[in-house]
């Protein structure tokens, strides 16, 4: 780590600490050639995969473009925003947990689609109608009757919220 004051390149750690609940690292560091003190901060660097299109087009993973999605799915629903954050952290953490450098955008959708059907099942539908080109009402029909044969989907413990 370069000194901030004098530019020299050896400085030594007198203290560190988790911050940011455990997702940060805070270094108190001294200079040994100016002795200086100054702090750093050290986080984890997470690279989200590349999202391979549908016509075979490769675009950066747009964290946008998934909050987009889930929100017009979810629009005039009685979800917390807390609770829709949290699902689209999973979703995050699922597709890192792939430890791929690429992933089909089809995976996502269907990641989407399995968040969103514990969240609220009718913006499931909504999603799904969309995502999966429904084309008449018995498609419709269909989706909404695979829906009530499963067994029931119940809020994750740490989620859930009145109804």
């Amino acid at each position: 780590m370069h000194c901030p004051f004098c530019g020299a390149h050896e400085t030594k750690v007198s203290d560190s600490r988790l911050v940011a609940d455990g997702d940060q690292v805070r270094r108190r560091r001294q200079c040994l050639g100016c002795g200086e003190r100054f702090t750093t901060y050290e986080t984890a660097e997470l690279i989200m995969p590349r999202v391979v299109k549908g016509d075979g087009t490769r675009e950066s993973f747009d964290q946008t473009k998934l909050r987009a999605g889930m929100m017009r799915a979810l629009e005039k629903r009685p979800v917390s925003v807390e609770r829709i954050e949290a699902s689209l952290e999973h979703i995050r953490q699922r597709l890192r947990a792939r430890g791929e450098r690429e992933v089909v955008a089809r995976v996502i959708g269907e990641e989407v689609m399995r968040e969103l059907k514990l969240l609220d099942q009718v913006a499931y539908i909504r999603f799904a109608s969309v995502y999966r080109r429904f084309e008449d009402v018995d498609e419709f029909r269909a989706e909404i009757d695979r829906l009530t044969r499963e067994p029931s989907s119940t809020p994750r413990s740490d989620e859930s919220e009145p109804r």
